[in-house]
């Protein structure tokens, strides 16, 4: 396959707003040992790209500056040590950068296979929050058949697909929300229980739900002031995971209550894992997750696409809020 030299591409000269997510060229990527180079059809949109776009979250060494941390296309190279069977093939896969544009570089082991019950916007808008969800809620925090779990930001990527996984899964699941429509979305893709932040104290409604015995895990985006709160959800020997810090990177905790009710407080970030990590993962995913995913039994909530130029406002309608679900940029090429 015939490579072009350049490609369109959204890689910002600066921090700032959405306006600085512009079209540019940039040079065709050449996939090193173990890579391959992927045709992207579409990218996921996350909040860590909008905290790199702000200059809060700086690429890892050796990622690209361009943003993006999830794809689906074709393969269209391959590196040193790939096999041949792998060229031409529908994947998504997560990478540590790169995605936005309309070729990126991912390791062959942190790719995925596309299958007729997905489209490429669907794939795309997969690896981000499944990779975090399963690695946070059902590995850190052991969440596992007839556990009930907490999860803030219901209406979010990452919100949406452990909803989903929690269907699936045998959990019970309660969100919380910022409004009443939100809270109906929320049900509407399967939450058994949508708190709405706003109106409600989450603790009190926590309490009720479970009968006063709290929930067995608690999936935490928030951090700040809610990290206490949480722990007042969570039954004896529960787990407590941080995933993020919208709220603020410091928290107060009771420790002596942690230490009389046996919890857990963990948490992890999945961006600077190494690639052995995060094929490691890929795997497990795969033997376990994606017979759901070829079965059409597991497909991610899209809120809206737009095209890779108008990235701008992609951004824009995340950092609103208004979102339920997944936001996808598409480059044009269809497979």
């Amino acid at each position: 396959m015939t490579l072009p030299d350049t490609m369109t591409a959204i890689d910002p000269a600066q921090a700032g707003g959405p306006e600085v997510l512009v079209a540019c060229e940039r040079p065709v990527p050449r996939p090193r040992a173990g890579e391959v180079l992927i045709r992207v059809a579409a990218a996921g949109v996350n909040r860590p790209d909008v905290m790199q776009r702000q200059g809060n979250y700086p690429p890892p060494p050796g990622a690209p500056s361009i943003p993006g941390l999830e794809i689906a296309g074709t393969i269209a190279a391959l590196g040193e040590d790939v096999g041949q069977e792998h060229l031409g093939q529908p994947v998504c896969a997560l990478v540590a950068g790169g995605g936005y544009a309309e070729y990126a570089l991912a390791p062959v082991g942190q790719c995925l296979p596309v299958p007729d019950a997905l489209s490429m916007v669907e794939a795309a808008a997969m690896p981000e929050t499944l990779f975090t969800v399963w690695t946070n809620l059902f590995e850190r925090a052991y969440a596992s058949d007839g556990d009930t779990v907490l999860v803030h930001g219901g209406t979010s990527g990452i919100g949406t697909m452990a909803i989903s996984l929690a269907n699936l899964f045998g959990l019970t699941i309660i969100v919380t929300c910022g409004s009443d429509d939100k809270c109906a979305a929320a049900k509407r893709h399967g939450a058994d229980y949508a708190i709405n932040y706003k109106t409600e104290d989450f603790v009190e409604r926590v309490a009720d739900i479970t009968n006063g015995e709290g929930v067995a895990a608690v999936l935490d985006m928030v951090g700040g002031d809610y990290v206490a709160r949480n722990l007042k959800c969570l039954a004896e020997d529960g787990r407590h995971v941080s995933i993020a810090v919208q709220r603020g990177a410091k928290a107060e905790i009771p420790i002596f209550a942690i230490m009389q009710r046996r919890l857990t407080l963990t948490g992890s970030t999945l961006r600077a894992r190494d690639t052995a990590f995060k094929a490691l993962v890929a795997d497990e995913l795969h033997r376990t997750v994606w017979p759901h995913v070829e079965a059409g039994r597991l497909k991610p909530l899209i809120d809206k696409s737009f095209a890779l130029k108008d990235a701008a406002k992609a951004h824009a309608r995340m950092e609103s809020g208004d979102h339920a679900g997944k936001i996808v940029l598409t480059t044009g090429y269809t497979p």
